[in-house]
């Protein structure tokens, strides 16, 4: 992907609905997993509105983000499929809600580049449409309980390209497995796991591990 093939403008990252009390929720996570590896050197592919990268600079985290977007005032503008850092640069590499934009031919090059630049882990996010409903208990001297019950579909309808997705998980022709062979098909990489945020059952995160 170009710099001229740019999907959204800068307004779309900057505006009332975009950071929904759900969108929060998945910040939360991305910020979550980092801190639970606390890396030295950290690179955001994808900046977004910047959000995350400004709460981990602010405490103390060493990143870099890199986006094609210029107007979105990245530290370096490149793709995510030709990332100009030498090899193992980054103890952690992440992309959210950044892959999908690709086509999906383009996603197992766009993988091996982010592990070639990262040390020890990529943390990646994807959308994922299959159905679920949430549950939610509190019980006292427990607390809460909450985990998301998958609905079965079995006619999955077939994805639309709409200006910025290509695919998505759960449309026909893109199965969670599907996701998941394609990662771990890739030399080197390990999936350690994968999960759904509760609040916002669309992004699903994987937790990768470089393991050559």
């Amino acid at each position: 992907m170009s710099e001229d093939e740019i999907q959204v403008s800068k307004e779309h990252y900057f505006n009332s609905t975009y950071d929904s009390k759900r969108r929060f929720c998945s910040y939360w996570h991305q910020i979550d997993e980092v801190r639970k590896l606390n890396p030295s050197s950290i690179l955001e592919v994808g900046i977004g509105n910047g959000l995350v990268s400004d709460h981990l600079k602010k405490h103390g985290y060493s990143i870099t983000t890199v986006d094609i977007d210029s107007d979105l005032n990245p530290d370096v503008v490149a793709s995510i499929q030709d990332l100009p850092f030498k090899n193992g640069k980054f103890e952690v590499v992440m992309a959210y809600e950044v892959l999908e934009h690709l086509p999906f031919e383009e996603f197992s090059v766009a993988m091996q580049e982010l592990k070639r630049v990262a040390q020890n882990y990529i943390l990646i996010s994807l959308p994922d449409r299959n159905r679920a409903y949430r549950f939610q208990i509190q019980l006292p001297k427990i607390g809460d309980i909450k985990f998301l019950i998958p609905i079965p579909t079995f006619i999955k309808s077939e994805h639309k390209f709409d200006g910025e997705h290509y695919w998505e998980i759960g449309k026909k022709n893109y199965s969670l497995n599907k996701i998941i062979s394609n990662i771990e098909n890739i030399n080197g990489l390990k999936l350690i796991k994968t999960y759904r945020v509760f609040e916002i059952r669309s992004h699903r995160f994987f937790i990768i591990k470089i393991v050559d």
